[in-house]
Formats: C-alpha cells, structure tokens, sequence
C-alpha cells in the first residue's frame, strides 16, 4: 500500500498542479482568445461605375483596409450607383457599400426588400449636382434642356433618381421632354466630347476626375440651379429627401466654372452595411474609413471632407452596433 505524502510533499504537489494550471490557462487564452476575435474573411464591397468618386475610392480604402485588417480580404464590385448597391447588401449580393442619402430614403419609402435590415457606418462627404454643357451652348438653366439629348445616369444610380426629380421639378418630363440617354460618368464625356450629348447630369464628390478631365480638353460650363427649382425638389420628393442648397467653389472646375462659385444642391453619401455584419468587422471596417481620410484624401479629394464629429450622423439608417463601438471609443 502506499504511504500517505509527508506536508512538504502534498505542499510541493499542489503547487505544481497549480502551476500547470496557469499554464493551461495561458495556453487556451492563446488559442482562443476572449472578447471579439480580429476580423477575418472575405468581404464585398459594391462601389460604383469605372472613373467615378466611388469606385476610385473603394480602390485607395481596399489598400488602407489591407494595412489595418490584414487577416480580411476585400472583394470590389463596380456598379451603377446608389440604387443598385443598396439592392446587392439588402440581398447579401455585397456587404459594404456607399450610397446617397435620398437613394436610401426612397428604397425604404418603396418598400423594398431588406430595407429594414440596411445600417449606416459613417457619413461620408456630399455628393454635388453638376449639370455640364458646352461653353458656347445656350442652356442657361434646367429648363432650357426641353429637347435636348441629355446624359441622366444609368437607370440603377443615385444620379438618375436626382436627374429625375430635378427635370420633374423644371416641368420636364424625361421621358418625352428630352432626349434622356442613361449613360453614366465613365462615358458620358466622351459622348458630350463628341457631340451625342448636348449636356449631362452627373451628382458627385468635388472635384470628380471625369469631369475635370474633360475640362482640360473641352471648353465646358456648369450651369447653375435655382434656389427656387431645389424647393420644388423638396415638395415633390417627399419631407425626407435630404437635399440642401449648396455651392460649388470657384476652384472645383476653375476653368469650367470662369473662377466663380456655381449655385446647386448636396446630397451626403453614407457608408452603408446591415445589421447582419459581425459588429468586430464594422468596427474595424468604419475605424479604416475615418483614420485613412487625409491618405486616401491626397487622390481622391472628396475623401478629406469625411469628419469624426459628423460621422455618425447616418439619417435615415439606424447606426450599425460595431459604429457605434468605435465612436465610443474615440470619445474624449
């Protein structure tokens, strides 16, 4: 039989269990670390036509998102604008997207699939009206377009659903009124470059490459909105349409606009995901977004307005939960 250990040894015994057990103990916090674990996997990002501001900018924050998320990888999909993204995270087609404001006002307004399940990660930058012509044509506000071919975007983009409302407001009909060609910012300067458009409608971040470009090789000119035609928009398009009135600086398209301020109206972009995304992952996602703006900002210049202190005001989508948790965060 065997003896009963002496004091010393039962004392040096359950030290040594407890030693092994701390080092247990470690080993599991190792391999399974408590709270959110980094995010990892693969995601999508839905951003917009070739040569937009979207898609410029998913393309620089995929390379920020790289650096701060190393073990995610990040899949861009180009599309139509707004409307089509909103469609394609709704569906769980993409999981990040951009999308204006009133975009995402109508697609609830409408009742469409997901609307209920869409979230806001950060407000981004506003998105300017910008109606272009030749400098030497005679339109001289929206309503001069009356039978006129004009560029009103592609039928699943936010600058089609503003086109719409605008020409609604001016007593057009886009249907019959004008010539309405449904081309997007990646070929609509070269149709206005060539003479198959006579003006186009484009909403965007300032400058937009596309359109500065083609001010460097075609004299153009940004005709102005009326501050009365914005309030038509607004009485039209229902109490939460989230246009303002606003103005294009001298030096947005300094020769386009002969060095003076362009009347027009804004619309915010918001950065948009749903409330099925992992909270670690928008958090990570949404901390990207705000600390690579002035390296994202040096190209695609839009970027440099985007603002911690009005980040999180996402109207009309509740806040995502992971937002939210980095916003805390950066609280003083």
């Amino acid at each position: 039989m065997f003896q009963a250990l002496s004091r010393p040894a039962r004392r040096r015994a359950l030290q040594a269990s407890t030693a092994v057990a701390v080092l247990l103990g470690l080993l599991l916090w190792w391999l399974f670390p408590m709270g959110d674990p980094r995010p990892a996997g693969t995601v999508t990002f839905s951003t917009g036509l070739q040569n937009g501001v979207y898609q410029r900018y998913g393309v620089l924050l995929k390379d920020a998102l790289a650096r701060d998320l190393p073990e995610v990888d990040i899949e861009l999909r180009t599309s139509e604008g707004s409307q089509q993204n909103l469609a394609r995270v709704a569906a769980g087609e993409a999981d990040f997207t951009i999308a204006t404001a009133d975009a995402v006002a109508k697609y609830a307004q409408d009742g469409r699939p997901g609307a209920d399940r869409l979230r806001g990660c950060a407000r981004l930058y506003d998105d300017y009206v910008q109606l272009v012509v030749p400098k030497n044509s005679p339109v001289k506000k929206i309503g001069d377009l009356r039978g006129r071919s004009v560029g009103v975007g592609p039928d699943g983009s936010g600058v089609r659903l503003v086109a719409d409302r605008l020409l609604a407001a001016a007593g057009l009909d886009p249907a019959q009124d004008i010539t309405a060609v449904p081309a997007g910012i990646d070929t609509v300067p070269g149709l206005l470059e060539g003479g198959d458009l006579e003006a186009f409608i484009w909403s965007g971040g300032l400058p937009t490459g596309a359109v500065q470009k083609l001010s460097e090789r075609l004299p153009i000119r940004l005709v102005p909105l009326e501050s009365d035609l914005i309030d038509k928009v607004h009485a039209t398009s229902g109490p939460a349409s989230y246009y303002r009135l606003a103005v294009m600086p001298p030096d947005a398209y300094a020769e386009a606009q002969s060095r003076l301020s362009v009347s027009t109206m804004a619309v915010p972009n918001l950065l948009v995901t749903t409330d099925r995304m992992d909270a670690a992952m928008v958090e990570g996602f949404t901390r990207t977004v705000i600390k690579s703006r002035d390296r994202i900002g040096k190209t695609v210049h839009p970027a440099q307005l985007v603002d911690l202190r009005t980040a999180i005001y996402t109207d009309p989508l509740p806040l995502h939960e992971g937002a939210a948790r980095y916003y805390a965060s950066e609280k003083p």
